[in-house]
């Protein structure tokens, strides 16, 4: 009997500080930002988003923002969504993305 493929991908947001704003590309990204909303990083996982996260906040293949600005999780915005296949995660990443900036956060997405 062929095994199971159980889904193990995951969406994830990064809460950013504030001082993220400094950064010029970071503030070109997002010119319809709404300075009320948290600025966050929205990326995708074969790993457990704490686990990633962690990697992210250690240097390990991390974006450049995670690793100087990230401050936590935010489960809130992505735990619904998961897990998912790779495919699903790869779409979702976007959608999230594009829908948190929609509704005014500033986001990075790599």
């Amino acid at each position: 009997m062929p095994r199971r493929r159980t889904h193990h991908h995951h969406v994830y947001v990064v809460l950013l500080s504030e001082r993220v704003w400094n950064e010029s590309a970071f503030r070109k990204a997002n010119p319809q930002h709404d300075i009320t909303k948290p600025c966050v990083y929205v990326g995708m996982t074969g790993l457990d988003p704490d686990l990633r996260f962690d990697k992210h906040m250690a240097g390990v293949q991390a974006n450049r923002f995670v690793l100087k600005y990230g401050v936590r999780l935010l489960p809130e915005l992505y735990e619904v969504y998961n897990p998912m296949p790779y495919e699903a995660a790869r779409e979702m990443e976007v959608e999230v993305a594009i829908g948190l900036r929609e509704a005014g956060y500033g986001v990075w997405q790599a």
